[in-house]
Order: structure tokens, then C-alpha cells, then sequence
């Protein structure tokens, strides 16, 4: 995790955010995922109205890449031979242009009076970054945003949105936004009929199928369990990658 300074809260610092976490009773915290593009504040907005109501939990996620290399007037140099004095004046620079862009998602925040905090989170793997953060913070309810150009990809599971929903733990309930509106699988269903079978087939599928699991993924009830059981060693973990930044 890139150092920062951390505004002065009370109880400030990673600790009190993990323990606010587990201590905020979970039914109505949300966590939404935000970045530079448009489809974020649609997310946004869309939890803001859905999900919440005065003095909520919502907290906003960003992740951002990991700097390894520093620009320069000839072009870019590798962090490892920057000075430290390169070094800082770049970072602040990012840091500078973070809050400006996450200004806009706490003043929509704040126009819905729910209490605000920022999570950031320094990984080139964003669908990865947020998936592991889900059992640490026991994530309940994420939001996601997503373009109108990239909801055909996501029954292919080939963006950052559908990894992170097809991964996420049971418990963990992945809501996908586009344009205002929750994305689900009638949405993406491919409009071309699938071409008819043969007789043949349909003889054969007839006298073989196999009936559905009725837990075709996971069993809630050892899923409740490990969660018990894995809650305390997760949350230790945060401190290692993320810190809670009150703005």
C-alpha cells in the first residue's frame, strides 16, 4: 500500500476501520465500486436511492495501479532509479488527483446524508483487489457499474465486473449497474434462439439428463460456518494491502 496521510479521524487508522466494519451491523452498509469512468456514478446514485437511507454505511472503493515507474521531460523512468525527491512529487501529484476524482462520489454521498469513507486499494488486478477485500471486511452488499458497451461481455465473464460477481463469496450479494439500471441475466441473455435439436437428440436428452444440484455452487450452511471461523483471521489481514481514509 502506497504511504499516505491520513486526515484525522476519530479512533482514526485501519483498525478502528475493520472494527467499524464488523461493528456497523452490516444490514446497511454498502460498498460501491468507483472510478474514473461515468458508469461509476450511475452505480452510485443507483445504491444511493436502492439501498440506503439517512446515517447508512457506505463505503467507496477505488483501486489504483501500483506506480513503477516516474515521468519525466525525457520520458519515463523506472521508480527504482528515480530520487526520492521525483518519487514524492509524482506520488503527491496522484494522491492530489484521486481526491479531486472521488470528491464528486462523497458530495453525492453527502446529499443522501449517509456516512461516507473511502477505501483505496493499490493493485494492477482490480477484479482480484476487490475480491479479496469481499471476506475481509465481509462484504455483504457490493455495486458495480459497467458500461453500456461492455454488458454483452458480461455473461462471458470477460470484464472486471463479471469476474468479480462470478467470484464472489455466497453471502456477498454482486449488484451490476448500467445506465441506472441493474444488469441481470435477462438482460444479457444472447437474443438469438439456439438452433433446434434433432429428433435424435431430443430422444437422447429425454432418457439421460441429469437432474440440477439443488446447491449447484455452494452449501450456505458450511458457508456460514467458515465464515465465523475465518472472520477474525481475515480481518487481520487488512491492514497488509488497504487503509480506511475519512474525507
Amino acid at each position: 500500500m502506497e504511504p499516505e496521510e491520513t486526515p484525522r479521524r476519530a479512533g482514526g487508522g485501519a483498525s478502528s476501520a475493520a472494527n467499524g466494519a464488523a461493528s456497523s451491523g452490516g444490514g446497511e452498509d454498502v460498498y460501491v465500486a468507483v472510478g474514473k469512468g461515468g458508469s461509476s456514478m450511475a452505480a452510485l446514485s443507483w445504491a444511493l436511492r436502492r439501498l440506503t437511507r439517512p446515517r447508512s454505511f457506505v463505503y467507496l472503493v477505488h483501486v489504483f495501479p501500483v506506480v513503477t515507474s516516474i515521468p519525466t521531460p525525457l520520458g519515463m523512468m523506472p521508480k527504482s532509479r528515480a530520487s526520492p525527491e521525483q518519487i514524492e512529487t509524482y506520488l503527491n501529484q496522484e494522491r492530489s488527483k484521486r481526491r479531486e476524482m472521488l470528491q464528486k462520489f462523497l458530495d453525492q454521498c453527502r446529499k443522501f446524508q449517509v456516512t461516507v469513507d473511502v477505501y483505496l486499494i493499490e493493485s494492477d488486478q482490480i477484479a482480484s483487489a476487490i475480491i479479496e477485500l469481499v471476506p475481509v471486511l465481509h462484504i455483504k452488499q457490493l455495486v458495480l457499474g459497467i458500461s453500456k458497451s461492455n454488458v454483452r461481455k458480461l455473461k462471458r465473464g470477460s470484464t472486471i465486473s463479471g469476474q468479480i460477481q462470478k467470484s464472489a463469496p455466497i453471502y456477498c450479494e454482486v449488484k451490476i449497474i448500467c445506465d441506472g439500471k441493474e444488469v441481470t441475466t435477462e438482460t444479457i441473455a444472447d437474443p438469438t434462439p439456439p438452433l433446434s435439436p434433432s429428433p435424435a437428440d431430443n430422444n437422447n436428452r429425454s432418457s439421460n439428463t441429469t437432474p440440477l444440484s439443488s446447491t449447484p455452487n455452494h452449501d450456505k450452511a458450511a458457508a456460514n460456518g467458515e465464515e465465523k471461523d475465518g472472520e477474525s483471521r481475515e480481518r487481520k489481514k487488512i491492514t497488509k494491502f488497504l487503509r480506511c481514509f475519512s474525507f
